[in-house]
């Protein structure tokens, strides 16, 4: 089920999580999940990221909230490395793929189309790749999107020392579109 909405119904959280309706509205009248009751009705509502808070904490695997066409942000302030890259990626791919060629325009980019994994260059002008990663890893509703640093500056240990900085994936700069793909799709499949 993808996660184009901020909020979900007990059915829809039921789906994600494998369990009966009826389970989903225990856990909510308990206070274990939070949310909020329509007003005039006893239908119950739950934020996607009280959803996901939840299935951390209980260790439900989110295998089900992630789902639909993969959707990839590339961002650099290199506009053609931009085009390459989604041209690209479209034509071998069935991959959804949204570009930014700025900070401010990827935060816009991010928050719109929440995608599943983020290309980015960790030496972009007017901000480093490693604080957007960051934000991007401590935002409510991109906290499930992976993040892959792109450079050509940095060597294999610095590049390896950044993994703990919201980093999930690294592609040295000049890179094949066959290693752009197999490292959307490992950082893809790591469990949050």
């Amino acid at each position: 089920m993808p996660l184009d909405r901020d909020v979900l119904t007990t059915g829809e959280v039921a789906k994600i999580c494998n369990v009966a309706p009826r389970t989903v509205s225990k856990w909510f009248d308990a206070g274990q999940l939070k949310g909020y009751r329509i007003p005039g009705s006893k239908d119950r509502r739950i934020p996607v990221s009280e959803l996901l808070r939840f299935m951390k904490e209980h260790g439900i695997p989110i295998d089900g909230v992630v789902s639909g066409s993969m959707r990839v942000l590339i961002v650099d302030e290199d506009a053609e490395v931009v085009e390459i890259l989604k041209r690209v990626l479209t034509e071998q791919t069935d991959y959804e793929v949204h570009t930014a060629t700025g900070n401010f325009e990827a935060g816009l980019v991010c928050e719109r189309v929440r995608p599943h994994v983020v290309l980015i260059n960790v030496h972009m002008e007017g901000g480093n790749g490693q604080h957007i990663a960051e934000l991007i890893r401590t935002s409510d509703s991109t906290q499930l999107t992976r993040v892959i640093g792109m450079s050509g500056k940095l060597t294999d240990g610095q590049m390896h020392a950044m993994r703990g900085s919201g980093f999930d994936g690294f592609l040295k700069k000049p890179f094949q579109v066959r290693q752009v793909i197999t490292a959307i799709e490992q950082t893809s499949s790591i469990a949050a």
